[in-house]
């Protein structure tokens, strides 16, 4: 009986070839939408409960969904060092990491510009977004180097993202975000303490004060 062929998880299957310490790297690098996906925003439920990102999750995934549609419409071959990744059986064209990375980067500058959630000084603010955009750029340039996109797949991915981020960011900051009430005050988000802070000019601060404040409370009843 013959055995079937096996598949690997595209997400986290990468390669490069040996000895290259660049290629290393950049493998590492084309991991990055994992560790935002998994130790960023599920940790971030976890811990934080913010609606402004659990939608900023939905919108990435709503991506994903899209990108997988047009992949599937368009099936535009991997380049030909697919065969060597074991990944010929997958189409390439947009490049879903580029389109991960691109909307990431697009949503948390809008999220900056509009000083929402109010977590960054305004000195610093800017300076923190040459992290994203940073990773944005290295993960497209990864996929080409290491064999899994073309330059026009990772373009072509990079828009896709930047465009999906711009229109999702509008449509949960101008549209969706007069339900974050309604959702703080459902069965879901009381059970879950599910909350919006995007109306707090600094939450650093608030959050602090109100600890110290607490404190000082539970202290003076103590006494």
């Amino acid at each position: 009986m013959p055995t079937p062929p096996l598949k690997a998880v595209t997400l986290t299957h990468v390669r490069y070839t040996k000895g290259d310490q660049l290629g290393h790297f950049l493998a590492w690098v084309s991991l990055v939408p994992v560790f935002i996906s998994l130790g960023g925003f599920v940790s971030h439920f976890i811990f934080r409960r913010e609606l402004q990102s659990m939608f900023f999750a939905l919108g990435l995934f709503i991506s994903q969904f899209v990108n997988d549609l047009v992949k599937k419409s368009v099936q535009q071959a991997r380049p030909e060092t697919c065969a060597l990744l074991e990944t010929c059986d997958s189409h390439g064209w947009p490049s879903s990491h580029s389109q991960y990375m691109f909307f990431f980067a697009v949503y948390i500058t809008l999220l900056t510009a509009k000083d929402i959630g109010g977590i960054w000084k305004v000195k610093s603010k800017w300076a923190f977004l040459f992290l994203p955009w940073s990773l944005a750029l290295l993960t497209m340039y990864s996929r080409v180097y290491l064999g899994y996109h073309t330059v026009a797949q990772v373009l072509a991915g990079a828009a896709l993202g930047a465009f999906l981020g711009w229109v999702w960011f509008w449509v949960v900051n101008s549209v969706l975000f007069s339900y974050f009430p309604m959702i703080e005050e459902s069965v879901f988000g009381r059970m879950f303490y599910v909350k919006d802070t995007s109306h707090i000019p600094d939450v650093f601060k608030f959050e602090y004060d109100n600890a110290r404040a607490a404190r000082k409370n539970m202290a003076s009843k103590s006494n």
